[in-house]
């Protein structure tokens, strides 16, 4: 493909000083003298079309919100928003494609009817994984569940920083295994997911022995406090880092993860024998049967335990932890799991192999198109949910397929109000064929939709992540939308920049604040229009 278009072009020259896709500063696009084409206005028409919801909410509050301290919005731009799915119920937007409902019957309220207490524990990083999506997408504790959340650290670049806030975790973790008031405690430990988005092999080793020094911490704690503990993940990455053409692969998997059960009882742990062709909605059921109540009968998801030998004696006390990211394949030269040192792991597997398998958590395990990767939202909600949630992907594709997309209320209205009021329409959101935050094919949609509504000043605001993409894959999407463009005689890709400035949720706003006033006053290194 020949790179000829002035953002796709410019995105090259990027790579050639060595910016990559994910931390991109911002590129505007200008006319002949220098001033930025397609600023978003006070009053315009905003379309953020991502999907995945957690990461979009602060760049929303920044665009949308009327009220707004976070930083000095300079011009002010409060817009009309439009939002594929809902990211927040207080954001002032309107909303494509609503909620279905919060999830019933999950896990962690199975656990709360049944009067058992429960503690969620993670870094910030992970958190509204253990809060929101693992609780079916709500967003007050049950009663009886708390949590206590490390900050992650702040930075640009967690290639320095393999082992995270680990021994924070951990520490906290500890203190809810001492307190036996805790009966179930959940952990969520970020860093094989977090290191594994990033190309530096030697990062990743690190995280990935972190990850299992720290399981080895845990399990004896357990052991000694008399907890059982079941060890799991919500999906894969550097168990399959390496492409077929031997380019690097930093993106999720469809790859299965470990289950295991470790009991302290060792003739109890003697006992149990695991099935095989499991899933993540097995696990709370499985959970279930440890702590002797009984699962609901919506969850789809059956025990993985061949046979329920806590019948008798169930345990007072469950440990769930959840090991980001930490997928499992055999071995190859992609598989970076096994190239690091895992003497915990290799233990566990070794000492109790019957009380070990292997479950799915990807594609239509968890509600996404066959053979899709997994993520860390699908994950946690299969894992707390007992059954399938079709994604929010699978309906919008469906409506897309359908037709209905085209149709959809929200949107017309949308592209019809602003053509008659005379304002901008601005399309925004991730660069990608499939990310896990969206499509620019649903942006192509869009656009096109734009076009039959007979709207003549269409600009789009782009956000490229190389998370499942192969090398320079920025700058073949951003050619397509270009060219799209042209084709169509509308619209034009005014911003670009790493998803790393645009997609927050650990409250950097000097982030945002740079995606803004790129977005907003056209600050940026400029690309002049041809």
């Amino acid at each position: 493909m020949e790179f000829v278009t002035p953002m796709a072009k410019a995105v090259r020259e990027a790579y050639a000083r060595g910016e990559d896709d994910e931390q991109m500063e911002p590129l505007v696009l200008t006319d002949s003298e220098g001033k930025p084409i397609g600023k978003i206005k006070d009053g315009d028409t905003v379309i953020f079309y991502d999907i995945r919801g957690e990461r979009e909410v602060e760049i929303t509050k920044a665009l949308a919100c009327k009220d707004f301290s976070y930083f000095n919005r300079e011009p002010e731009a409060v817009t009309k928003f439009v939002t594929m799915i809902e990211y927040h119920p207080d954001l002032p937007v309107e909303v494509a494609f609503p909620p279905m409902g919060e999830i019933k019957d999950t896990l962690g309220e199975v656990l709360a009817n049944n009067k058992i207490t429960t503690t969620k524990i993670t870094e910030t990083e992970k958190e509204v994984h253990l809060k929101y999506f693992f609780s079916g997408k709500r967003l007050d504790p049950f009663p009886g569940e708390d949590g206590s959340f490390v900050t992650s650290i702040k930075t640009n670049n967690y290639e320095d920083y393999p082992e995270m806030k680990t021994d924070e975790v951990v520490e906290k973790v500890i203190k809810a295994l001492e307190d036996t008031e805790r009966q179930v405690v959940i952990v969520n430990i970020p860093n094989v997911d977090v290191i594994g988005h990033i190309e530096k092999k030697e990062s990743i080793l690190k995280a990935v022995n972190k990850v299992d020094s720290a399981t080895g911490i845990i399990l004896e704690k357990a052991a000694e406090m008399g907890v059982t503990s079941i060890i799991t993940a919500d999906h894969g990455t550097v168990e399959s880092w390496i492409y077929d053409d031997g380019t690097i692969d930093t993106g999720h998997t469809n790859s299965p993860v470990d289950f295991f059960i470790v009991e302290p009882d060792q003739d109890l742990q003697k006992k149990i024998e695991l099935r095989e062709g499991g899933q993540l909605i097995d696990v709370a059921p499985t959970l279930c049967d440890i702590i002797g109540i009984d699962a609901p009968e919506i969850w789809e998801g059956q025990s993985l335990l061949k046979e329920n030998v806590y019948a008798d004696s169930s345990s007072e006390r469950v440990l769930l932890l959840i090991r980001d990211g930490w997928g499992s394949l055999p071995e190859g030269e992609g598989n970076l799991i096994k190239q690091s040192d895992t003497p915990v792991n290799n233990k566990i597997l070794a000492d109790n192999p019957k009380a070990h398998t292997n479950i799915e958590a990807s594609g239509v395990y968890v509600g996404m198109p066959e053979g899709k990767v997994g993520n860390s939202e699908v994950g946690h909600i299969h894992l707390g949910s007992g059954r399938v949630i079709k994604s929010d992907r699978m309906r919008i594709e469906a409506a897309v397929e359908s037709g209905e997309f085209l149709k959809n209320e929200v949107f017309v209205k949308a592209i019809k109000d602003s053509k008659e009021d005379g304002t901008s329409l601005h399309l925004m959101g991730i660069v990608s064929f499939y990310s896990s935050h969206g499509s620019i094919e649903h942006m192509k949609a869009l656009l096109g939709m734009a076009k039959e509504l007979g709207h003549s000043e269409v600009y789009i605001h782009g956000m490229l992540g190389r998370r499942g993409e192969k090398p320079f894959s920025g700058a073949i999407y951003t050619a397509d939308i270009e060219n799209e463009c042209k084709k169509l005689g509308l619209g034009k890709l005014t911003t670009l920049m790493g998803r790393h400035w645009s997609l927050d949720r650990e409250e950097n706003w000097d982030r945002i604040e740079k995606t803004y006033n790129s977005m907003v006053a056209g600050i940026g290194d400029g690309i002049v229009d041809n």
